[in-house]
């Protein structure tokens, strides 16, 4: 899959919402259980996996456009019980690699069909069982469940079941969570991407840290920690952000699906993965045909190009995704003379002083208008500023269009302020970007840092396009209402001279 859901209705899963996990409260893990001290288990046993990881990084896996591993990987499939398939593995052009058509295929034909058997869930069964008990005792959610069952397993190396998928799962996979924090703040300072980027990074590390503090640390035995580490956590987190999907058919059950999470994202499909009752595997209906030699693509959700950069590693071409947004940052300023009543009014809604919106190429939320005219109300309004807040967050579903057409200009010079402010600050990378110097010394690292760059630039290529259309359509809305207030006027002083 390229290392290419918030709320999908098939969705792969890499999103926002659904990974909240906090240091503090990342899983309500007791600290007064008792534990046999004897208890052994292969993962204290792997030296040589332990080596590796202390020495080089991660040792399993394989380079994100190898095929190395891929004659393995669909043999072992095969042997597994994946029936015969019209798609094999491939280097392509979008991806790296992904699964290519070798027969023709038909618009509404179904494709796939992975047993249940070939899942990786948070109840499948560990080669390890004592670390799995230890982790399920402790209520430990999905996500870090699973994340920590990859590491285990991989860590078993030959004697895991899943050694073949795992040996064609990525090394390093695309993702955010792979940058530096200098490398976010240089190259990602104009998009708020950033700051999502930030949180997911610190989520990551807040839930390792609370794993290791409350289990880890009581059973070294079960996860030694040169095999359980932050390192190989951002390795197993990574792969879960890209290829992690929530199946609806099966009551939203999240699952890593050999041999589907090969198949690349495409913006002009709308296809999506879900688990077929009927021939009881995971599948995806075409909404093309398909030649062979031609890439299958499925889609992995509604998302913006910076969604996907942050879990997959990928931007789309600029002007290809119809889902492409930016946030745009709105405030309200400590100077302003209800700053507190207005404060407490957001706050009663879940939302700050900060507050970001998607904007897209077509137009704006509602509740981006509804906080700016929250942003510029007078005291005089102050009996209206809970309307405005409530219309302003999504904890509500009526009555979210609201209109003050007294206030109409001054809210849209608002956004169109905030919206220029954010535009400078795309133009000032865009420019800097050309001459930037990437001090690097070697040829891998001026590989990567010219390639990061490169994504860095397609986004806020991409995001700025967007900023641009929206300061169009609000220059141009604020000029026909002054364009309307001006005749009226000149209509007023026309009748006031008359009546003299």
């Amino acid at each position: 899959m390229a290392e290419s859901s918030r709320i999908l209705p098939t969705s792969f899963i890499p999103n926002f919402s659904p990974f909240t996990l906090k240091s503090s409260s990342c899983c309500s893990l007791p600290s007064s259980q008792s534990w046999r001290s004897t208890v052994r288990c292969s993962v204290s046993t792997t030296g040589d996996t332990a080596r590796a990881v202390a020495s080089r990084g991660i040792p399993w896996g394989c380079d994100i456009d190898s095929l190395e591993n891929a004659e393995a990987l669909q043999k072992w499939l095969s042997d597994s019980g994946l029936p015969p398939q019209k798609m094999a593995i491939e280097r392509v052009e979008v991806g790296e690699r992904g699964l290519v058509a070798l027969k023709n295929i038909r618009k509404g034909e179904k494709l796939l069909f992975v047993p249940p058997s070939l899942f990786i869930t948070a109840d499948t069964e560990w080669g390890c069982k004592e670390a799995g008990e230890a982790l399920k005792r402790n209520g430990v959610p999905d996500w870090p469940l699973i994340a920590t069952y990859l590491i285990s397993e991989a860590s078993l190396m030959k004697s895991s079941r899943w050694s073949n998928y795992i040996s064609a799962l990525p090394r390093q996979p695309y993702s955010l969570l792979y940058w530096t924090r200098s490398e976010l703040d240089r190259y990602l300072e104009a998009s708020q991407i950033r700051e999502r980027a930030i949180e997911r990074i610190n989520n990551v590390t807040g839930t390792y840290n609370d794993l290791r503090l409350r289990i880890f640390s009581k059973h070294p035995d079960l996860f030694p920690e040169e095999i359980f580490n932050m390192e190989t956590f951002n390795w197993s987190f990574g792969i879960l952000f890209s290829r992690l999907v929530r199946l609806p058919a099966m009551d939203g059950r999240l699952a890593l699906v050999p041999w589907a999470d090969m198949l690349n994202h495409s913006c002009e499909v709308e296809t999506f993965l879900d688990y077929d009752k009927s021939s009881k595997g995971v599948v995806f209906k075409t909404d093309r045909p398909y030649e062979p030699g031609e890439q299958v693509f499925i889609s992995y959700g509604k998302k913006s190009n910076g969604e996907l950069l942050l879990s997959y590693g990928f931007v789309p071409r600029e002007g290809t995704n119809p889902s492409d947004s930016v946030e745009l940052l709105l405030s309200i300023k400590k100077s302003d003379k209800c700053y507190k009543e207005k404060l407490e009014a957001l706050k009663k809604y879940g939302l700050s002083m900060s507050q970001c919106y998607p904007v897209q190429i077509t137009g704006w939320p509602v509740e981006l208008m509804a906080y700016a005219y929250l942003a510029v109300s007078p005291p005089s309004m102050i009996t209206m500023f809970d309307e405005m807040a409530a219309s302003a967050s999504n904890k509500i579903t009526f009555k979210k269009d609201i209109r003050y057409p007294e206030m109409e200009e001054q809210a849209l010079q608002y956004v169109l302020d905030s919206c220029e402010s954010c535009i400078s600050k795309y133009s000032k990378f865009l420019q800097a970007s050309g001459s930037m110097d990437l001090d690097v010394t070697s040829p891998k690292q001026l590989n990567r840092k010219l390639f990061l760059k490169q994504l860095a630039v397609d986004l806020c290529t991409s995001e700025q396009r967007i900023l641009f259309r929206t300061q169009y359509i609000l220059r141009r809305r604020l000029r026909d209402i002054r364009s309307g207030e001006l005749k009226a006027l000149r209509l007023f002083d026309g009748l006031r001279k008359l009546f003299k």
